[in-house]
């Protein structure tokens, strides 16, 4: 693999051998320079690995956060679609190349390539959120095809959000002195939806049209302003 080897050889041995948050060992309380980008791989990892061993579908339910969204091709409820899921004879692989999480360390993005068994080929994007335990569930999944596969970095890169300065408190739409509730509630399973990291360092958003063309957009504190990082647009009639 070109990707840097000690990177990886880390985030595998955060993931362990089974725990389904995927991350690592629970820890502290978040907050600001608290986060830690090989959770993330480390999650993904975790999360691909289960996907082989114990079956596509069930990695997808046993990974994912409780307001998880999926398309297929319009928004829904993860769970609700993936509990009777029954498990394709092969899965799908994937690897993240690419990592950006908030400050805090409560949400964070991963995006990567994926083959399938019959050979097509593509990319996925990832949101992860942090669970009371410090480990990570997904709550949005989203990917698509490509006609030849995803260049691998010779590096996987990771971008963390500039912490808010203490006199800015969390970031809120409107006002960076607002109280920050004790969790972001996300918006989702609609035409739009999104969500944002507790401290308002790393936010994203979804739009569905009504010919199931979607776009998907990341947007991480960098510089003393909110710049977005990440942005995939899905056609109509595409699928992952």
């Amino acid at each position: 693999m070109k990707r840097l080897r000690p990177v990886l050889a880390l985030a595998l041995l955060a993931a362990g051998h089974g725990a389904p948050a995927g991350a690592e060992p629970p820890r502290g309380r978040a907050g600001p320079g608290t986060a830690n980008p090989s959770a993330l791989i480390a999650a993904e990892i975790a999360f691909a690995r289960a996907a082989h061993e114990k079956g596509q579908w069930t990695a997808f339910r046993d990974f994912a956060d409780q307001e998880a969204v999926m398309f297929v091709p319009q928004p829904i409820m993860a769970k609700a679609w993936l509990k009777e899921r029954k498990d394709p004879p092969s899965s799908i692989q994937w690897q993240p190349y690419q990592v950006w999480i908030s400050c805090d360390g409560t949400l964070g993005v991963t995006k990567g390539a994926w083959q399938r068994p019959d050979g097509a080929v593509g990319y996925f994007t990832t949101i992860w959120r942090q669970q009371k335990d410090g480990g990570y569930r997904w709550v949005l999944d989203q990917g698509n095809a490509l006609t030849s596969p995803l260049k691998e970095p010779d590096m996987l890169s990771a971008s963390v959000a500039d912490c808010p300065a203490r006199r800015e408190g969390p970031l809120r739409a409107g006002s960076g002195r607002q109280k920050q509730p004790a969790r972001e509630k996300l918006r989702v399973a609609g035409a739009d939806g999104g969500g944002r990291s507790d401290d308002g360092t790393l936010t994203w958003t979804y739009h569905v049209a009504a010919d199931n063309a979607r776009t998907l957009s990341v947007s991480l504190r960098k510089d003393g302003a909110m710049a977005q990082v990440l942005s995939v647009s899905v056609a109509a009639g595409a699928s992952r």
